[in-house]
């Protein structure tokens, strides 16, 4: 991975911090930081997870499906880096998933089968509260993170933490657990829009995310008001099934 430019981060500190003005849509938010995230350290890909009261983790957010589909075999193995950072609030960085299965005996093997040779994860937290961690995956031989690299990754992490627990206190834990229920709901109908769109395009569910994004950018919708519109009256958003 290579050290971030100055220009580069700036760039998606303003767009990130764009994000967080009202109406302020969570899952547009968190994947716009998933895919920045990727872009500027030439990420394999990038996930994020975060846990509810009971600390239960929730996935959200992912830069590709490769992404999304070892994150959730992270959630249902109870393992994995995003679990150690969540546990310990620290970083885990330059881990070679090729030598990780005596740590992970089920998640490593599973992350090497889709191709990730090493992974980093950084805790989502806000002062002494953790609430969750981003991931972030290697596809390259040389994937060990620049010594300036993680610092930058952190701060990102921590905006994101920022914005999940904007206009409320920490001490609202009941709160906090019934947005990321309804954040989680959101997802669920998120992924259905998207492989609708993909059949209907043929194309794959990452672009067909893209696809969905810009649409409601550009008629100043929210992502999942159109997801479910889309779930529910096809017929209502023709544009978004001709090429």
């Amino acid at each position: 991975m290579t050290t971030v430019s100055a220009e580069r981060l700036a760039v998606v500190v303003v767009e990130a911090a764009d994000t967080l003005v009202d109406p302020f849509d969570l899952p547009d938010f968190l994947q716009l930081l998933t895919d920045r995230v990727a872009a500027l350290v030439n990420a394999g890909a990038v996930g994020l997870l975060l846990a509810d009261q009971r600390g239960r983790f929730l996935f959200l957010a992912g830069s590709t499906e490769g992404a999304r589909l070892v994150e959730l075999f992270q959630l249902q193995s109870q393992e994995g880096p995003c679990v150690d950072a969540f546990r310990t609030g620290r970083q885990v960085i330059d881990v070679d998933l090729a030598e990780a299965a005596s740590r992970w005996p089920r998640f490593a093997p599973r992350a090497s089968e889709a191709g990730f040779l090493s992974v980093h994860a950084f805790p989502l937290r806000l002062r002494d509260c953790v609430i969750g961690a981003l991931e972030v995956f290697s596809t390259a031989e040389s994937g060990e993170l620049a010594a300036a690299d993680a610092p930058v990754i952190q701060a990102l992490a921590d905006v994101a933490t920022i914005g999940l627990v904007q206009q409320r206190t920490i001490r609202h834990a009941e709160e906090l657990a019934e947005q990321l229920r309804g954040a989680l709901n959101s997802r669920i109908v998120i992924e259905q829009a998207k492989g609708a769109v993909a059949q209907a395009r043929s194309v794959g569910v990452d672009d067909a995310f893209t696809i969905i994004r810009a649409y409601a950018r550009s008629h100043r919708r929210r992502i999942i008001d159109l997801a479910h519109e889309i779930v529910e009256d096809p017929a209502a958003v023709p544009a978004l099934y001709r090429p």
